[in-house]
């Protein structure tokens, strides 16, 4: 990715922060969210990266990190874990153009539920640009199932096995080719001994186990490389995902906030509708008089949701709806116009059947209005998704800015295989 892209894509961003209108009550409940997506976006500017090392307690996460950065920032416990929450701290190691590192310590995963192992995987890929799983032997079945949670988030994963001094080069050969293929990964698995410790003979002919020179080349050159060639790129794409991550919640939010007046009007136009379809003796009047209300829905829909209709990008929200309700409710619209067509030969049949025609044009009418308030409950449906949408996807929007991304850059379209994006389908009125 190259710098123009990613200052193209800085600058988008930091507008799309600065445009954000959120109400008082909106800053209080998202208040955690908003900080976090301000801390990354701040990262952005100052092109900071983070790189979380993850994995099981006592696998040696802290020792890695202080072998990394050449000093015992970290407590370490070899005999058993000892980081209880994430620790960041800086690494004095440059990427690209003067690009700053942070390496990220966390909790084990070994020690707490399945659901809150795949919350602390999401936070931890939430929170980071690049991930560092490590392992120190073959891949336990909680390790396995963090490491897909990290991959189907979307979030660039490292595999490094610890304590590569224990193993014997036939042993992490065959380890090699057996965690690979349960994780289905192409990834190479880097090895490494972050705190190996070597036999030394002493002068009265024992035999102790002291503490040697870390062996981190594998890893390091690895992280050099992906770094010089994509770090633009891992930074752009998480802080466009926890933009399209707090745009998603914001949306999210006021879409169950106005859900219940967001009903409550399409009921009220439904029942309009139902009532002019039941009273009015005219099929041209009829069809007219309900595109009449569903348009006055759709407006009123955008201004409950605070989606503003002005030129082109209201003709094209209008068509979009108006495509989506033909395809739904092409059937109730046929039969409108059908049962429109009954009532009024029937009214008109009136004079010369004595009135006994008006016997049938009754329920001809409720049956009419029942599709109305069919059709309209479709329509507003399909409105509010639209509008919801529209304000989810606009060109400068995070969502739209992450699509035309994974379009135009093969390797973030395969770090993204499994992202999906948000989209508005629950709760809807």
């Amino acid at each position: 990715m190259d710098k123009q892209r990613s200052a193209t894509i800085t600058r988008a961003l930091i507008q799309w922060r600065e445009g954000l209108q959120l109400s008082r009550r909106e800053q209080s409940v998202l208040g955690p969210e908003l900080q976090g997506l301000d801390r990354q976006l701040q990262r952005l500017q100052e092109r900071q990266l983070r790189v979380a090392v993850f994995g099981r307690v006592g696998v040696g996460k802290s020792s890695l990190i202080n072998a990394l950065i050449g000093d015992e920032a970290l407590a370490t416990d070899v005999a058993h874990g000892s980081t209880r929450r994430q620790q960041a701290v800086p690494w004095n190691r440059t990427w690209g153009d003067g690009g700053l590192l942070q390496l990220v310590d966390t909790p084990g995963i070994d020690e707490i539920a399945a659901p809150a192992r795949e919350r602390l995987a999401r936070r931890v890929a939430t929170g980071s640009d690049l991930v560092v799983m490590v392992i120190d032997g073959d891949i336990s079945a909680p390790e396995l199932a963090a490491f897909r949670t990290l991959q189907d988030s979307g979030k660039p994963t490292l595999l490094v096995a610890n304590r590569a001094d224990t193993y014997s080069q036939a042993e992490r050969h065959q380890l090699t080719e057996t965690i690979q293929a349960r994780c289905g990964s192409d990834e190479p698995l880097l090895w490494v001994a972050a705190a190996p410790r070597r036999p030394v003979v002493l002068a009265d002919g024992r035999v102790r186990r002291q503490a040697a020179a870390s062996e981190l080349g594998a890893l390091q050159q690895h992280l050099d490389q992906l770094l010089e060639a994509h770090g633009e790129l891992l930074l752009a794409l998480n802080s466009l995902r926890a933009a399209d991550h707090f745009s998603a919640q914001l949306l999210a939010w006021r879409l169950g906030q106005r859900q219940q007046a967001a009903q409550a009007l399409i009921g009220r136009c439904a029942s309009i509708k139902a009532a002019g379809l039941a009273a009015n003796p005219l099929m041209l009047l009829d069809l007219a008089g309900s595109a009449a209300v569903d348009s006055t829905l759709i407006v009123q829909l955008a201004q409950l949701y605070g989606v503003r209709l002005r030129g082109p990008s209201a003709r094209r929200l209008l068509q979009r709806v108006g495509r989506q309700s033909l395809v739904i409710g092409g059937v109730q619209w046929g039969l409108q116009g059908a049962l429109s067509l009954i009532k009024q030969l029937l009214l008109m049949a009136a004079p010369f059947s004595g009135g006994l025609s008006l016997a049938p044009a009754a329920p001809v009418a409720l049956a009419q209005a029942a599709l109305a308030v069919h059709g309209t409950r479709i329509t507003g449906r399909e409105a509010a998704r639209q509008l919801l949408l529209s304000a989810h996807r606009g060109p400068a929007r995070p969502a739209s800015l992450l699509r035309r991304l994974q379009r135009a850059d093969p390797q973030a379209q395969r770090w993204l295989a499994h992202h999906q994006s948000w989209s508005p389908e629950v709760g809807l009125p």
